[in-house]
Parts: C-alpha cells; structure tokens; sequence
C-alpha cells in the first residue's frame, strides 16, 4: 500500500520500527536509564508527598497554630521516600560502572545475553523503585495530611496517625528491598567491559 509519494528509507540505518530502535540500545544505556527513572521518579513521589501535606499544614495551622511545629515531621516523611531512590541509584550506579583493566573492542567475543540481561534487570529495577516510591509519597502525603487535620480538631490522634503515616513510608523501604533483590545475582563482570 505505498505510493508514489511515500518515501521509502534504503539505508542500512534505517529502523523497521520502535522493536528494533529497543532491541539495539545499548545493554549500558538501559542501566543508566535505570537509574534515572529511580531518582526522577523518587523525588516526583516524594514531591507530590509535600505537596499534599504541606498545603494541608499550612491550612489547618490557621484553625489550630500548635500543629505546625509537631506535623513537619509528615513532611520528612515524604523527603524520605526521595532519599529510598538515591540509595537505590548510587547502588545501581556501582553496579554499572566504568570498566576496570584491560578488555578488547571486539564484539565477537563479549557476552550479549549476560550484557542484556544485566541491563534490562537495571533497568526495571530503577523503574519498579520509582513508581514503589510514588506510590509511597502519595500515600505518605494523603496520610500526613490526614494527620494534620485530625491533630487540628484533636490532639491525642496525632501519634495515632502517624503510626499509619509510618506505614506508608515502609511501602519506599519495601521498593528498595525489591529492587536490589532483582539485581542481586547479576554478572556485571562483562556488563562493565561494555563501554561506548
């Protein structure tokens, strides 16, 4: 179904579409990607996290002054959750590092399964972190905000909801745990030989 006017690319560099575009990057650029998506993602949850909490502070302090102080620790909180994801990328990122010796340019010899494998695993576990840590900052945001309008009305619900507001932190912990867990038995021997 082409036509006269449709151009048709020859090249030998031409992609036959988005597969062969996310079959051919490189196995490093996928563990770099990795450990970008950990970081940006983290500090977006832990971000919207403030947000929440913080308007809703800022808010009820006006009914009630006594809470500003004693509810900041919300906030802290959802800081929390973007430190989760920069302890997960400087592990990553020792993961994929620099190569180290000597090692020859020539593809024939290096281990492409082993490399793909180490790249994607770094890859997925940046992303599973990241969207573990957005989850964990919306929940550490609704729950710290939640808390500071039941500390407005009543005092003695402040600890009360801040145990919940612990929980939904504990969701970050539980990325990182799964995270490293996905990347653990990696071979990055040859995974750190790939360098462009």
């Amino acid at each position: 179904m082409s036509s006269a006017t449709e151009m048709v690319c020859v090249s030998p560099l031409c992609n036959l579409g988005w597969t062969e575009v996310l079959m051919f990057m490189s196995p490093y650029g996928w563990g770099q990607y990795g450990v970008a998506f950990a970081l940006g993602l983290s500090i977006v949850g832990a971000a919207w996290g403030i947000w929440t909490t913080g308007s809703t502070l800022v808010g009820a302090s006006i009914k009630a002054p006594r809470i500003k102080s004693k509810n900041l620790v919300s906030i802290i909180f959802c800081e929390a959750t973007a430190i989760y994801g920069v302890i997960l990328a400087i592990i990553l990122l020792n993961k994929v590092s620099a190569p180290s010796g000597t090692y020859t340019f020539d593809p024939a010899t290096w281990d492409w399964a082993n490399m793909y494998h180490a790249g994607y695993a770094t890859f997925f576990s940046g992303v599973s972190v990241g969207m573990t840590n957005i989850a964990s900052g919306v929940a550490v945001g609704i729950a710290g905000s939640s808390c500071a309008l039941a500390d407005a009305q009543d005092g003695s619900l402040f600890v009360k909801i801040l145990i919940v507001e612990i929980f939904a932190s504990a969701l970050g912990i539980f990325g990182i745990i799964v995270g490293e867990i996905s990347t653990l038995k990696l071979d990055t021997t040859s995974f750190n030989e790939f360098i462009f």
